[in-house]
Parts: structure tokens; sequence; C-alpha cells
């Protein structure tokens, strides 16, 4: 699977200021799923989300037009999210350069990684991110989590003892 990449704060914040226009790729409508709630939130602060989704193609979804595929979109995109399978990314960083030279990065949801695609990515000239949440990000790096109670210390995600 690869080594874990780490990013720094500075670089994550560069990347979340400097793309405005993203390209969510596997993207769903339904509201239960991660890539739903993911790409509303950044709609909602001010993203401009293109979804990719054959199921939706057509469809305005968050004010923007839906899109079978990536390789279908007409106008500049800034960011790539990978919303699929590892193995689905190589064609997917493919279709993505592109759109170069106004693409600037590609970002693999948690769970995403393929350091062959992120490599030729990079080779473009293209920023990447793998196995990171832009969500989770923005909201940390802005400080929105604290207002949720995620960074109190109250929530967790290590495991606890039981208590009999």
């Amino acid at each position: 699977m690869g080594k874990k990449e780490i990013y720094s704060d500075q670089y994550l914040n560069k990347i979340l200021n400097n793309n405005k226009t993203i390209a969510s790729v596997g993207v769903s409508l339904n509201t239960i799923r991660p890539s739903y709630f993911v790409s509303r939130y950044l709609s909602r602060r001010g993203y401009a989300i293109i979804p990719v989704n054959p199921a939706y193609a057509g469809q305005i979804v968050w004010g923007n037009l839906a899109y079978s595929q990536l390789s279908e979109i007409t106008q500049d995109i800034d960011m790539v999210q990978i919303f699929r399978k590892s193995e689905a990314v190589p064609k997917i960083v493919e279709d993505a350069i592109k759109y170069l030279p106004n693409l600037k990065t590609i970002w693999m949801q948690i769970g995403v990684i393929h350091t062959d695609a992120a490599k030729t990515a990079r080779e473009h000239g293209l920023e990447v991110i793998q196995n990171l949440c832009p969500k989770m990000e923005h909201q940390r790096l802005s400080g929105e989590l604290g207002k949720y109670g995620i960074n109190t210390g109250l929530i967790t995600s290590r495991l606890q003892p039981l208590p009999y």
C-alpha cells in the first residue's frame, strides 16, 4: 500500500486556499455516503464542486453540472478529488493531466493510495495528497472542529476498556 505520507499544516493550507474548483470523482448523492457530506461541506465553504458520477450526469448538483466522467468537463478545474478505489486512480490521473496547466492538485480520499499514479501526477507538476479528507483537514485547520466538540478530548477514536 505504500508508506504513510505526512503533510505539513502549511502545505495543506496552501492546497485548500489555492484550489477552489474541485472535480469530485465518484461523489454520491446518497446523504449517508462520505463523498456526499465531504462535497456538500466544501460547496458550502465556497468551493465549486463539479460532481463526476455517471448516475448523476446532466443534473445540477451544488450549483454545478454533474458529469459522467472526468474527461467530459469543459471548464478549468484546480483539483481532482478522488472517491474511488485505489485501482481506479491511474486512469483518473491520466484523464486529469489533460486539465494542465490549470490543474494544480490530485487529492485522494482516506483509504485511497496509489504510489505510481501519485508519482506520475508529481512528474507532471501536480501537488498530490493521499489518504486524507479535505473536509476534515479544512475543519481542523480552520478551527471548526473545536466548535463541534471534536478536538475537546471528549470524543476519541482510541479503543476504550470496557466498563465491566
